[in-house]
């Protein structure tokens, strides 16, 4: 269930453009399907039957009805392709169809989990379910590292599905995996397309012999020699004559295919540290690039994260040079967090000048598109060095633009520096509110919109799927645990992406780890039976109130392995403690089914509860989390008196 679910999440976003910005919107689905699922456990037909045929439904209506993103408003938190264009149907019919059908795949093997489920103790069921999860995580990201395609998805997610249904599999369910596998394998076999741990990236060779390269359908990179750049983009090599003096020493963050490092090559510098998050990128530079940057012994390659990279190293440099890390994608199903997020806040622009020799450049281009956004990174350099930073910029749309600081300004030959005149200037992005790309705080009315909807087809589906919602009552306080859970669980994999990076490997070990944390939860409840939970609670209120105390910048101020062990202990002993609260009013559960769909639906309204990160920021996640789980020990407690009078 669980490798089905980051399967459709990383395929839907990788054709859906909308959903490489909305993932979240997938996980949701999946929430609600599962939940509505484990509700139907005990009804007299078996929908798990009707699984393969609705995933094959699901891949076609997919493949049929591409699109292309189409971005109107200033008030989203991403930016699509330079030219705004679409095909297929309208986003109106698009995501809500892929919503329902989505969530109509993960009842029907929510369904059939629950259905095992009901067979066993509730404790021994939600081990296995846990067991069964990691299994299916850390499958997925081994797949996901060594760049299988979805055809290999495919055939993991039909053969286990076939021995599922043995030995009563029809002739029609065959076909449908089939058809299934046969889809997927048609997109896989393509010479020029290739699968990253981030994206699904396609090469296009031109007339002219460079290659056009797009992730997920957008257009990215391109790769073409120094001379073709120079004549296409000369704004690319401003950053080296700006400098009074050639820089020795230069770091590119966003290194890609290597055009950058070639640039800084033919400027002569002596050395070059390039870091690029995305191996499959890197590795295709390195056999495609005409000028064979990478192979150059001037250059060392780092396969990091920007800002993680620039927390471990010690190195400093003439020249630091941001060349257009924009990620295009969400770091997971879950949270609103970019990969490049936590390189353009405030404080990584401090820990950047730390890396900086005396007479130093901090130089970033990228096509920003909007003047504000132009705006908001300038004004961050100006509180981080003290003066305005230097600003080249081309185009009146889809602007390119550079912009250069150093601590010394006599460092930069400036022939216009930035200056706001009268427009209002946005906050600076920080590692509490990352959004670079949303210019006020606030939930966007797109999503609030969409949100809602959302919510309504959530209640729709449980009524239809389940019968009456009041069925649920009992279990109220796990349904509130549930959405306290899911905003914990986000809460630390963005914080763990700020400490360690937003690599897919961080993001792997951060869920593996909360996955870990519950089972040691359910191992440790099965030997300890306690009369009362509130003693639980206690500490629960106690762990979240600590994590709320602790601020990251204590935690960045660490070296690498106290860091681990701290940020480990923060995250997961409330979470090990959340847990051990659940299995133990769990474990005496009349229909473990129903309690534990409550608990999962309760787990999509926290998903949706989620972007309250873009109003909020995300610590201040933790009195929310607190918040719902003191009204899930209110709704236990008065429970109680019920129960002892019903036995």
């Amino acid at each position: 269930m669980l490798f089905l679910e980051l399967a459709l999440i990383r395929w839907t976003g990788s054709k859906i453009l909308y959903l490489s910005y909305f993932s979240n919107f997938v996980l949701l689905a999946s929430f609600l399907g599962i939940g509505a699922g484990f509700l139907r456990a005990r009804s007299a037909r078996n929908l798990f039957q009707l699984a393969p045929v609705l995933l094959a439904v699901l891949v076609a209506f997919v493949l049929v009805f591409p699109v292309q993103i189409e971005r109107s408003g200033n008030e989203l938190i991403f930016f699509g392709a330079l030219q705004q264009s679409r095909s297929g149907l309208p986003i109106w019919i698009t995501l809500p169809a892929i919503f329902v059908v989505v969530a109509a795949v993960m009842m029907t093997v929510g369904e059939g989990v629950g259905r095992a489920f009901v067979e066993f103790e509730p404790l021994q069921a939600y081990r296995l379910d846990i067991i069964g999860s990691i299994a299916g995580i850390a499958a997925f990201s081994l797949l996901s590292f060594d760049g299988a395609p979805p055809v290999a998805w495919a055939l993991i997610v039909g053969v286990l599905i076939v021995l599922l249904l043995l030995p009563t599999v029809r002739p029609f369910q065959l076909v449908s995996v089939a058809a299934l596998v046969l889809m997927l394998g048609i997109e896989s076999v393509s010479p020029l397309e290739s699968w990253s741990p981030y994206y699904r990236i396609t090469l296009s060779p031109q007339a002219s012999g460079a290659i056009s390269i797009s992730v997920n359908g957008i257009p990215h990179q391109t790769i073409e020699t120094v001379e073709q750049r120079r004549a296409s983009v000369p704004l690319y090599f401003l950053p080296y004559s700006r400098l009074a003096a050639r820089p020795g020493d230069v770091l590119i963050v966003g290194a890609g295919t290597g055009t950058d490092v070639a640039i800084a090559l033919a400027q002569g510098v002596q050395h070059v540290d390039a870091v690029e998050i995305d191996p499959s990128l890197h590795d295709i530079g390195v056999k495609l690039h005409p000028d064979h940057p990478y192979q150059d012994p001037r250059v060392t390659t780092y396969i990091d994260d920007g800002r993680a990279f620039l927390q471990q190293t010690d190195h400093t440099y003439d020249l630091i040079l941001f060349a257009l890390p924009d990620s295009l994608t969400l770091v997971a199903g879950q949270s609103s967090l970019r990969l490049e997020s936590y390189l353009f806040t405030v404080e990584a622009m401090r820990q950047a000048r730390t890396h900086l020799k005396p007479g130093g450049v901090f130089s970033e281009y990228n096509y920003y598109r909007e003047q504000w956004l132009i705006d908001r990174l300038a004004a961050t350099l100006q509180s981080v060095y003290g003066h305005a930073p230097c600003l080249d910029s081309t185009g009146r749309t889809g602007k390119l633009a550079l912009l250069s600081a150093s601590v010394d300004p006599a460092s930069i030959t400036c022939p216009a520096t930035w200056d706001p005149g009268t427009r209002v200037v946005p906050a600076a992005a920080t590692d509490d509110y990352p959004f670079l790309y949303l210019q006020q705080r606030g939930v966007p009315g797109l999503y609030l919109v969409t949100l809602v909807l959302i919510v309504l087809a959530a209640l729709a589906l449980v009524r239809v799927a389940s019968g009456p919602l009041r069925g649920m009552a009992a279990h109220a306080d796990l349904f509130f645990m549930g959405v306290a859970f899911l905003l914990l669980e986000t809460k630390n994999v963005v914080q763990f992406a700020l400490l360690f990076g937003t690599t897919w490997f961080v993001n792997a070990l951060v869920f593996t780890g909360i996955l870990l944390a519950v089972l040691a939860a359910v191992t440790v409840a099965e030997h300890l039976r306690l009369k009362s939970v509130w003693q639980l609670y206690g500490l629960l209120l106690v762990a979240i109130a600590v994590a709320w105390l602790v601020p990251p910048e204590w935690l960045l101020r660490l070296s690498l392995l106290p860091r681990f062990l701290a940020a480990s202990a923060i995250a997961f002993v409330p979470i090990f403690i959340a847990n051990l609260v659940f299995a133990q009013r769990f474990r005496g559960v009349g229909s473990s089914n129903v309690a534990f769909g409550a608990n999962l639906l309760g787990a999509m309204i926290g998903g949706v509860l989620e972007y309250g990160a873009l109003a909020i920021g995300y610590r201040a996640l933790l009195p929310v989390i607190a918040g719902l789980y003191i009204v899930a020990l209110l709704l236990w407690l008065r429970a109680q008196p019920q129960a002892r009078v019903q036995s």
